[in-house]
Order: C-alpha cells, then sequence, then structure tokens
C-alpha cells in the first residue's frame, strides 16, 4: 500500500479549487456560485492544512480553524441574504439580477 503524501493532498486541493472555479465561471444560479466559492475555501484550507502536517508546524492549522469559524459566519450571513433576495425578486439566476447594477 502506497502511503498518502503532501503531493496527494495537493492534487485533491487544486482538483476541489478547479471544481468551485468552473462553478463560479459558469453562473448560472446564485446558490450554485456561494457553494463553489466554499468549495474554492474550503479547498484553500485542505492544502493549507496539509502543508501545516507534513512540515510539522501547527501554525496552519490553527489558521484554518479561525478559517472555517469565520466561513461559518459567512455561510449564515450570505445565505441568509440569498433567500431574502431570492424570496423578494423570485428569481436565482444571475443574469436576471440586473437591478443591483449601478
Amino acid at each position: 500500500m502506497m502511503p498518502v503524501g503532501l503531493a496527494h493532498y495537493l492534487v485533491v486541493s487544486a482538483v476541489l479549487f478547479t471544481l468551485g472555479l468552473i462553478g463560479v465561471l459558469a453562473r448560472r444560479n446564485l446558490l450554485l456560485v456561494y457553494m463553489s466559492l466554499e468549495l474554492m475555501l474550503n479547498a484553500a484550507n485542505l492544502a493549507l492544512a496539509a502543508f501545516s502536517r507534513f512540515n510539522d508546524q501547527l501554525d496552519g492549522q490553527i489558521m484554518v480553524f479561525f478559517i472555517i469559524t469565520v466561513a461559518a459566519a459567512e455561510v449564515a450571513v450570505g445565505l441568509a441574504l440569498i433567500v431574502a433576495l431570492c424570496r423578494q425578486r423570485r428569481i436565482t439566476r444571475l443574469d436576471e439580477l440586473t437591478y443591483l447594477k449601478l
């Protein structure tokens, strides 16, 4: 059995980040874009935790803990804003949200 190394974690992180980037660039649904942004954040957290683990430092893992805490607060506020916007306008497609432009 081959041991799991740093390169394996970084490949998984890159794949997750790429999937999130594709979701953001597709820009179809407001919730899909929001989930894609969170996926990209978690991919960065995975890379940071992997670097921290393989360098035997706890600094990166502590930073990941704080990033996840801030991301949880962001999810609560962001999801509430998205739900309020969808209830008010009855739309979830980003190309239909032209009234937000200046």
